[in-house]
């Protein structure tokens, strides 16, 4: 490993390093830095207190809501200043709300929205903490993981991995009454420039007015617009 010869900072970021991929109990986070087991529980607890790292609702240890404040206040964070624009087309274009998600633990964020302004509609305010078992951002953000986190990601999912194969081969998702009755959306993935799964856009709304196929109707608008942001970040990148 690369050191930078401050010892305690070296030990924090490999902590950090090592929840990059998913949730982690402490004997997960002893193996994964081999660190010795106080040293890597002392550390991660320190940076709970900070909130570079927190909690899911299983008590494994998660990368923590400071480091996305850190990048937005730093002004890295590029997805989120042009989800706006996007969504509110995506929005006006399918006449229903517009959602970006991102994962975080055993939950996805919502990051940006742009809600339908009257009638019925599915309103999910931006920094709801919403389940990663049901709905199509989360198919979305979850088929596409590494074969292990997959399946231990189906534990309890109101979906299956036939429905993420299905997923992979079409380049999006959609779901009817999954996450709550009545309510129907479709998600596309939004790609990193290394090509891996950053955020889900979504649109949402009753099924009244969505029908119990909404792919049918706003597939193509959804994985238009995620790939307008995916877009973003490889400029961004490239410059």
């Amino acid at each position: 490993m690369d050191t930078s010869g401050v010892g305690v900072l070296d030990k924090a970021a490999t902590v950090l390093g090592a929840l990059e991929s998913g949730p982690a109990t402490l004997a997960q986070l002893v193996a994964s830095t081999h660190l010795a087991r106080p040293t890597a529980h002392r550390l991660a607890v320190a940076l709970e207190h900070h909130r570079l790292v927190a909690r899911d609702l299983q008590g494994r240890f998660v990368l923590g809501p400071r480091l996305a404040e850190l990048a937005a206040a730093a002004g890295e964070d590029r997805l989120l200043a042009a989800a706006g624009p996007v969504l509110a087309a995506l929005r006006d274009h399918t006449g229903e709300s517009a959602q970006l998600f991102r994962r975080q633990g055993d939950q996805r964020i919502c990051v940006a929205a742009a809600e339908r302004p009257v009638g019925l509609r599915d309103s999910i305010p931006v920094g709801a903490q919403l389940s990663m078992l049901g709905g199509s951002a989360a198919q979305v953000l979850l088929a596409w993981e590494e074969p292990d986190r997959l399946h231990r990601g189906l534990h309890g999912a109101k979906f299956t991995a036939t429905v993420l194969s299905g997923v992979r081969r079409r380049g999006w998702a959609q779901s009817v009454a999954e996450r709550e009755p009545g309510v129907t959306s479709v998600s596309a993935p939004v790609r990193g420039p290394s090509g891996r799964i950053v955020a889900a856009v979504s649109i949402s709304g009753p099924i009244e007015r969505m029908t119990k196929q909404p792919g049918r109707l706003h597939a193509a608008a959804v994985v238009s617009a995620a790939n307008r942001l995916s877009d973003v970040l490889r400029r961004a990148d490239a410059s």
